[in-house]
């Protein structure tokens, strides 16, 4: 196998190559990060599979949490291919990214996984059945530039599977909605189909859904490990730790993802209009156009609710999930004006020292 075949084994595409160009040129080498542990990653790469670190001058240039390397980058190194090493020294641009906001109080991006094609929004048809956390996974989604698709798993545990599905499709319009069932090989052939043509597909969800079953599924063996078939009914524990981009036997990748028990928004403000368009869109015909939707004459919004063509829960996680938006875009911008500030004072600290010295000589 040559190192062209190779590299799209693993989903290179001209995206990628465009920016490689010049890297290449100086003698670097590109490769895919595979696993991302907390002092090291594993590589896909012509040279095979490589532990890397990051270079001491791209630790240093990093403003961020989010600009270090994730599992689905591509990232330019140095190849130590006689020890199976490589020193990572740039991440190439990412054509998509899923990202949430970290855990806990701080205002940060953390990215789940880069460069996926397809968002698997995996969901068990049992009681983890959550119609509000599709809403905000399906958001998420939408900003993240990648195709989502719901797939809803353990089937032969539901008796009401059509009905649950016009649910899960009446809130999520263009969005392709599929049952599966691993355990009875149901619904596999069309999950399949998306990975033709080495697609890179992530799969997002709880704890306890299937997805480790699923991946184990799609590779013929039990690479991940699965709850105890006691589990399986309904809600599950953690049986993915770390994040892990698996290269399927039959072509293209999949990134297999711990369950996340948060998932606050990060940024958001595009996904928002897409997953609730049709809210969108009675906004729109409100009489006036500040319309606050509570008791001003001609409101659409309230006229929806009234009648029943709006539900009130979908319309209150609307809500709760433009406050949430709104909220993080204004932290997030308030840290990019104090990082500007901070920046600039140490560049007039820098001056005023220089001139010291100058003033010496």
């Amino acid at each position: 196998m040559n190192s062209t075949n190779s590299l799209n084994s693993f989903g290179y595409h001209p995206f990628f190559e465009s920016y490689f160009n010049e890297y290449a040129e100086q003698g670097y080498s590109v490769g895919r990060v595979a696993i991302e542990n907390k002092t090291n990653y594993l590589l896909y790469s012509e040279f095979g599979e490589l532990t890397a670190e990051i270079s001491g001058k791209m630790f240093y240039n990093i403003d961020g949490k989010a600009d270090f390397p994730v599992v689905g980058d591509w990232v330019v190194f140095r190849a130590i291919p006689e020890e199976k090493k490589a020193i990572i020294e740039y991440v190439l641009p990412r054509r998509s990214k899923f990202s949430r906001k970290v855990p806990g109080s701080k205002t940060d991006e953390q990215v789940i996984a880069s460069n996926i094609d397809v968002l698997f929004i995996m969901t068990s048809l049992n009681a983890d059945l959550n119609l509000r956390r599709i809403e905000r996974y399906l958001t998420l989604a939408w900003d993240s530039e990648s195709e989502p698709v719901i797939i809803l798993s353990k089937s032969d545990l539901c008796d009401i599977t059509d009905e649950l599905k016009t649910e899960i499709e009446n809130i999520a319009p263009g969005v392709h909605v599929h049952i599966i069932s691993s355990i009875k090989q149901q619904g596999l052939d069309t999950v399949k189909k998306y990975f033709e043509g080495n697609k890179t597909i992530a799969i997002v969800g709880s704890s306890g859904v299937g997805k480790s079953t699923l991946i184990n599924t799609l590779l013929g063996y039990e690479r991940l490990k699965v709850n105890d078939i006691m589990d399986y009914k309904d809600k599950g524990v953690h049986t993915t730790v770390r994040r892990e981009l698996i290269i399927l036997p039959n072509g293209g990748l999949i990134i297999d993802t711990p369950g996340m028990r948060e998932l606050q928004m990060w940024e958001g403000s595009d996904g928002i209009g897409a997953t609730f368009e049709d809210i969108e869109e009675l906004i729109k015909k409100c009489k006036f156009k500040d319309c606050k939707h509570e008791s001003e004459p001609g409101c659409a919004v309230n006229e929806a609710l009234e009648n029943g063509t709006l539900e009130e829960d979908r319309y209150y996680s609307y809500l709760k999930l433009k406050r949430e938006i709104g909220y993080f875009e204004r932290k997030h911008n308030q840290k990019a004006i104090n990082a500007e500030k901070k920046r600039w004072k140490k560049i007039h600290m820098q001056a005023k020292e220089h001139m010291k010295f100058k003033g010496r000589s």
